[in-house]
């Protein structure tokens, strides 16, 4: 963790355990799991301009944006492309963690930005008590898919 990274205390489970349920990816889990979600995240604040993760790095953890805004980009120097905005009750990184691939983009942050970190281990447990878990997942990268796709505008088959 950089200086500017910032662990903060755990306001109550009971508000972080809201916030996880306001994310679509986590929305069908019980309030029970999520409590357990909630308990085992680390809340970590990142400064604005400061880089979460870069490509080609492990893939440890995800990070549900509580506030603030973040930019996702892929490649670097000229060839540096923004892929997506983000913000509050979105999720990122979960692809390198859930592929066992290294990080495929670099995620920076515009604004301050709060975040509950996920880990590897804790996330595959939740996916492993709440297999609806999994649907929103496969779903949620099926979108990110067609957005970029879209965005790009190119067809999966071009």
């Amino acid at each position: 963790m950089t200086a500017a990274q910032q662990k903060k205390p755990v306001q109550s489970l009971d508000d972080e355990t809201q916030i996880l349920a306001k994310v679509p990816l986590f929305r069908s889990l019980d309030p029970l799991k999520l409590k357990l979600l909630a308990f085992a995240s680390e809340r970590v604040s990142f400064s604005s301009d400061e880089v979460l993760f870069a490509a080609g790095d492990h893939g440890d953890a995800a990070y549900v944006i509580l506030s603030g805004t973040a930019e996702v980009y892929i490649g670097a120097g000229d060839g540096k492309r923004e892929v997506a905005k983000l913000g509050a009750n979105e999720i990122v990184g979960e692809i390198a963690i859930l592929c066992g691939v290294p990080r495929t983009a670099t995620v920076v942050a515009i604004t301050k930005l709060d975040t509950l970190r996920i880990t590897k281990e804790t996330f595959y447990q939740m996916v492993g008590e709440a297999p609806e878990m999994a649907i929103e997942i496969m779903r949620n990268l099926a979108r990110r898919l067609e957005e970029t796709t879209n965005r790009f505008g190119k067809t999966p088959r071009d």
